[in-house]
């Protein structure tokens, strides 16, 4: 059931918001037996008075088993998967208030360390770009008091341009409610199916949990047992070259406002093996402790997978928080980056919308395993909870996916850049009735049926920029893609393309 039909946004919250828990299972084979006796007993009965709702029955199990290893079992699509980040110790917290609104404390519910899903009780799609309608659309699935009803997915970069082939099923956004999810919590887990039904939807109950594995797969979380055999660029150096050059005229210009624009690379890697979604977001989550792990795929569709060290913005409550990121560096050289002062001034404007904002006032050092980043924590409280997507269209794309001004640097990515970024650099991560997440999905790729994975990777370009120095960067922040995909130069072919149009 697509969520976001004619006039789904104006209809109002569903009927029937309710989560139940049953008994705590000692293992998750116990919980999946206890949850398809649930639902037979559910799908025996009649279906509901309400035209529509949604219900989430879920199982404790008294033991953490890893998510990536139960979603690693499932062969169900659509399935999605998001873990947040670690806590950042060399941040400070910034308090801007407590409490929801309404006198409730704001951590009265466990926050998954993990969460994998398969199937979908809801999804909502769209071709258009994403929208306050489209929005409320799905919100009106996300009950407040059940905040791990929540639905995981992506927003294009730029709705307005074209999708390429490999983009199709994404539409400009693509988000589901999984029908069955796995929590994976610091000392203990759930195993939850979710049903949701409109109007229009039949009573299909019964069908959720018969594809559902009860057991866990290990994953080999630090090799993918493969090898490069072909590597070509889009753009090829040459265009990279010319595209700096005339970013770099525009931005000396004198008519022109033009401060910073970020490009971007798509590389496809050819290897000697099929390339495991699960396999390679396993090999991620090792590699980022200070990361988003994300992978989004729909049915019939390349996965988006990624390991993003940039937050967009996490909303609890009325408490919103953001940051900005720049000066991307290889770890252990000395060279120095002034931050990007118009960062700050953007992400305060854009949080104007709220009553309160902090910009912390020192800036962080945030480093990953290959680089490392100057980054800046922001604040807020919001007037309410509806001003969310104004944040989410607000706050996306950032300077540091786009540049800036916004609009004549999304422009000029528009007219240059040869190759469709999809959701590569848009918002990914979740809505849920309490509270919502979003990274910016970088430090990407999309993984096809085949032996070929597009990896994404960008550069900020302002004045003073030299294209080569870029290009390495490019080579840099691919790197740990590469790495994974156990790079070896003898064995490469290497091949330059204009052009990537091609299904995956």
């Amino acid at each position: 059931m697509n969520g976001c039909s004619a006039g789904a946004g104006d209809r109002g919250a569903v009927c029937v918001r309710e989560s139940r828990a049953l008994p705590a299972a000692s293992a998750p084979w116990d919980a999946v037996g206890q949850l398809r006796a649930a639902v037979d007993a559910l799908g025996a009965g009649a279906p509901p008075d309400a035209p529509s709702g949604i219900i989430r029955i879920e199982v404790p199990i008294r033991q953490r088993v890893d998510a990536i290893e139960w979603l690693h079992a499932q062969s169900a699509l659509p399935r999605c998967f998001f873990s947040a980040r670690a806590p950042l110790p060399e941040s400070p917290a910034l308090n801007v208030g407590s409490g929801n609104g309404n006198g409730v404390a704001d951590d009265y519910y466990q926050q998954p360390v993990s969460v994998a899903g398969v199937g979908s009780a809801v999804f909502f799609r769209g071709t258009e770009p994403f929208s306050l309608t489209d929005w409320r659309a799905i919100k009106r699935f996300l009950p407040r008091d059940c905040p791990l009803i929540r639905a995981y997915g992506a927003i294009r970069f730029d709705a307005t341009s074209d999708a390429s082939v490999e983009w199709e099923d994404y539409g400009s956004f693509y988000f589901i409610v999984p029908q069955v999810e796995f929590n994976e919590f610091e000392e203990t887990s759930v195993l939850a199916t979710t049903i949701a039904w409109d109007d229009s939807l039949s009573w299909t109950w019964q069908n959720a949990m018969n594809e559902i594995s009860p057991s866990s797969v290990k994953v080999n979380k630090s090799s993918l047992e493969t090898t490069i055999v072909n590597l070509n660029h889009v753009p090829t150096k040459a265009s990279w070259d010319f595209a700096v050059t005339k970013a770099l005229q525009m931005i000396k210009g004198r008519n022109s406002e033009l401060v910073k624009v970020v490009l971007a690379r798509c590389s496809r890697y050819i290897t000697d093996t099929c390339i495991d979604p699960v396999e390679l977001l396993a090999s991620l989550k090792v590699e980022g402790q200070n990361a988003y792990q994300f992978c989004i795929q729909p049915p019939d569709a390349p996965a988006f997978v990624g390991n993003s060290p940039e937050q967009l913005f996490h909303r609890k409550y009325l408490n919103i928080s953001s940051e900005a990121l720049a000066g991307t560096r290889a770890r252990g050289k000395t060279r120095a980056d002034d931050f990007q002062i118009g960062q700050d001034l953007l992400l305060r404007n854009s949080l104007m919308i709220c009553d309160e904002v902090v910009v912390h006032p020192s800036k962080a050092l945030r480093k990953l395993p290959r680089v490392q980043h100057l980054s800046a924590q922001l604040a807020a409280r919001i007037r309410n909870e509806d001003v969310e997507f104004e944040i989410l269209n607000t706050l996306h794309p950032s300077p540091a996916v786009c540049g800036l001004p916004t609009e004549d640097a999304r422009q000029f990515i528009r007219e240059y850049e040869i190759f469709d970024r999809g959701m590569y650099a848009g918002p990914v991560g979740w809505f849920g009735g309490a509270e919502s997440e979003f990274a910016v999905g970088i430090r990407s790729a999309l993984l096809g049926k085949g032996h070929s994975t597009l990896v994404y990777a960008g550069a900020g370009i302002v004045e003073g920029t030299h294209p080569s120095f870029e290009w390495e960067e490019l080579d840099l922040k691919a790197s740990q893609f590469e790495k994974l995909l156990r790079y070896q130069e003898q064995h490469i072919c290497f091949q330059e393309a204009e052009n990537m149009g091609t299904v995956i």
